[in-house]
């Protein structure tokens, strides 16, 4: 499907909505997770500081109250949606080169994640979006990296993973890491994931931690394997058609709103993840490691998973210069 060409298409429909979005006084922000998880407490921060800087009301939608992930990004686009907070893999169909930063085991730290977005990296992939999918980012959430849940057993080798049927969102790079790691994912929407897990359908996903408490996934899943193959990103994006028909003052108020918002993000991280961890395993869940330092994972995702993706990122030497600009 040619993402692109569908907007485009759509672009007249939103004139109107656009029009009169322009001098709004109140900006709604869709957020994909639940209230109390980082998509949520990144958004609040931001929606504080605009609400300082402007006149503009802002107002947060959690839960996918607006609309799937994808459909906002749509709805943005066509400016019928001021913002919305979603993950980064929602983001990658419509501007493909976006996903180097979701390819496995290239973040390996919440610092090398925030080295990465708000620089030179961060910068021309936000001019992509801006390009591909008529959509700016303004800022991140830092959620840490996925870990494994499941049901049934812990998983600490590959060979636990077997037979294991697990939910991923739909998004290519984190199915290919699953195949790597021999088994076939189950792709499925967010909106699912808690029914399908609670009724057995899949017996797994992987999140952050932060989003395994926000969700109450200890409520139907047991086990958690401590994996670190992709650090969990958020942006907020604005419509750029709305962010362009703003007064000066507002576009660099919701710049600097981003950037807040942003680093208020990986200290919350930083202040959250180790207690959240506590909870998760007072309220009965179990956490491993997986064996050998995660080796053999590691081996197969980026030998077997780096390569299929040089195209989509721009190019091998896309994925060269992410990797030296962190110093490896």
């Amino acid at each position: 499907m040619n993402f692109k060409t569908t907007l485009l298409a759509n672009i007249f429909v939103a004139a109107a909505v656009m029009a009169s979005s322009a001098h709004a006084t109140t900006f709604k922000v869709a957020v994909g997770d639940a209230a109390g998880g980082t998509q949520w407490e990144m958004a609040s921060k931001f929606a504080e500081v605009l609400q300082e800087k402007t006149k503009h009301e802002v107002q947060l939608f959690p839960n996918g109250q607006l609309g799937d992930e994808q459909a906002t990004v749509n709805d943005a686009a066509m400016g019928l949606l001021d913002f919305s907070v979603l993950a980064i893999n929602n983001i990658t169909p419509f501007s493909p080169s976006v996903a180097v930063l979701t390819l496995p085991y290239v973040i390996q730290s919440a610092d090398e994640a925030y080295k990465l977005t708000m620089g030179e990296v961060g910068k021309e992939l936000t001019e992509n979006t801006i390009r591909d999918a008529g959509v700016r980012i303004l800022g991140w959430s830092y959620s840490g990296f996925r870990v494994l849940t499941n049901s049934k057993r812990p998983v600490r080798t590959l060979d636990d993973l077997k037979e294991l049927k697990v939910r991923v969102p739909q998004n290519e790079v984190m199915i290919e890491s699953y195949r790597s790691w021999g088994i076939n994912p189950t792709p499925m929407a967010w909106t699912e994931t808690f029914p399908a897990l609670q009724q057995k359908v899949v017996d797994g996903q992987d999140n952050p931690y932060i989003t395994v408490s926000a969700m109450k996934f200890n409520e139907v899943q047991k086990y958690i394997t401590n994996l670190r193959y992709v650090f969990s990103l958020e942006p907020i994006i604005v419509s750029e058609q709305i962010f362009k028909s703003q007064d000066a003052a507002t576009q660099k108020a919701m710049l600097e709103a981003g950037v807040a918002a942003s680093e208020h993000s990986l200290e919350w991280l930083k202040l959250t993840e180790d207690r959240i961890k506590k909870e998760l395993t007072d309220l009965g869940m179990e956490i491993v490691d997986p064996a050998d330092d995660e080796k053999p994972w590691i081996e197969a995702a980026t030998t077997k998973v780096w390569p299929v993706f040089y195209d989509q990122i721009g190019g091998k030497a896309k994925l060269d210069h992410v990797l030296k600009v962190l110093g490896r």
